[in-house]
Formats: structure tokens, sequence, C-alpha cells
């Protein structure tokens, strides 16, 4: 009986470590999800107000909010690693072993967010670029491999650059990646959230002015340190850019 007792207890206590241990959420990708704070240097003044989707990720997955997306998350927390980098496409990402650190990471229920094409499509860029069948070579591994592992991938269509646009209308500028990876995510039934397609809607809907102040990196001089001629780009976000993006992704992950 005392065996059996000890027996009991025990698993109980497995049991409640178990269910204390948070669910990683995985963010792999480019520079517009990146987490900018994690670079080896001083942020506020040299990078602010550049930031990644992913760097506000993290405060989606607070506890009032995960009753929200209970059909992906089973534990009371989450732990958002944005392991998303600058520059980097599907290619380099898994050359540079950024990949294997995350498989090496991963656990049973963990969540992947997949979201590459900005850096793949650039063509000029030999060291970074990735054909369509590459770059679905290089999804269908990374879909297999969390797999492996028990844990859960989620495709995401590259995030809308801030042009061109078409009688008042973000149009897409990815060419036919997004469609690259959609395909991938019907052979394999894999869960995919339409990012292009989200934010080129959301930021139509918000006017092209707007989101070129607000969103975009389009900065003023005289008023950043880290940017004291001001700066033109239309495809980094502003943290109000980066919040809408991620308000977007989140609202993705409960229509799963």
């Amino acid at each position: 009986m005392r065996f059996r007792a000890l027996l009991l207890l025990l698993g109980l206590m497995s049991f409640t470590v178990l269910k204390k241990q948070p669910t990683q959420v995985f963010l792999v990708g480019d520079s517009t999800m990146a987490d900018y704070t994690t670079y080896d240097e001083d942020y506020q003044k040299k990078r602010y107000p550049l930031m990644g989707w992913g760097q506000v990720f993290q405060h989606f997955m607070s506890a009032d909010s995960l009753g929200k997306v209970r059909n992906l998350i089973k534990t009371d927390s989450v732990l958002v690693r944005d392991v998303a980098r600058g520059g980097r496409s599907t290619r380099t990402f898994f050359e540079e072993g950024r990949w294997r650190n995350v498989y090496e990471s991963l656990r049973k229920g963990d969540l992947v967010l997949i979201q590459f094409g900005h850096n793949d499509a650039a063509k000029e860029k030999t060291e970074r670029y990735v054909n369509e069948a590459g770059y679905k070579e290089y999804l269908r591994l990374f879909v297999r491999q969390t797999r492996e592992k028990g844990a859960r991938p989620i495709l995401l269509t590259p995030v809308a650059r801030n042009y061109p646009w078409e009688n008042g209308h973000l149009a897409n500028v990815h060419g036919d990646y997004p469609q690259a990876m959609k395909e991938v995510a019907q052979e394999l039934q894999v869960d995919l959230i339409d990012l292009n397609q989200l934010s080129m809607d959301a930021f139509s809907d918000r006017g092209k002015e707007y989101v070129t102040d607000h969103y975009f990196m389009n900065l003023p001089a005289n008023t950043y340190e880290a940017y004291p001629d001001g700066q033109s780009d239309n495809t980094h976000f502003q943290p109000e850019g980066a919040e809408a993006v991620a308000q977007l992704v989140f609202q993705g992950l409960q229509r799963l």
C-alpha cells in the first residue's frame, strides 16, 4: 500500500511539474519578426524605434489571453522565443545552424511560427537568395522536423511591405513566394496564416499616409538618436506597426 501511495504521489508531482512547464512559442523568420533588443548592442541608442512584430508578441501570450487560443495551447503559461534574425532566408537560417538550435530545444506541444520570403526572393543578393523550389524544400524540412518533436508548425506568408499601392490598396510585392508557401501548407496539411493578405488588407484600411508615417520606419531628422538624419524604410516597423502585425498574427492563431 505504501509503495502504491508513493507511486501515486510521484505521479501527481510529475503532472504538476508538466502542467506548470510553459509552452514554448518559437518565432522563426527574418527582420520583420526579429527582437532587436537581443542584438549585441545598445538597442535604445543604436536601433530604436526599429521593432519586429515578434518583439511585442509575448504580451499577446499573457494568461488572460490564452483562453482565446486554447485550440493551440493547453498550458497556463507561454514563453515566446523569438529567434528570427535580419537578412535571413530559409536557406541561410538553416545553414547558420539557427534551425538546429530550435530543433534541439523543441518539446512536445510547442508551437513554431515560420515566416520567410522577404530575403528568399532577393535575387540580387545571392548570399541569401533561394528560388521557389528551394524555398519549398526548406519549409518542408522545418515542418517535418517540428512534427518529429511533437510540436506544431504554423506557416506565415511574408508580411507586406509598404509598396506597391494600386488605387488606394496595397498590393503583393513578394511575387509567387506566398503562393509557394500555401502549396506546401496544402501538401503537408499544415496550419497557415496568410499574413501577406491580412497585412495588405489591414494596411490598406488604415491608408497609405497613416501606415507610412506610423507603421514603417519613415522617420524625420533630429528625432531619434539612432537616426539623426532621419530614415526612409518601407519594409521594417516602428512600434505601432509591430503591434499591429502582432495583433494580426494573434487573431490568425485564434482562427486556426
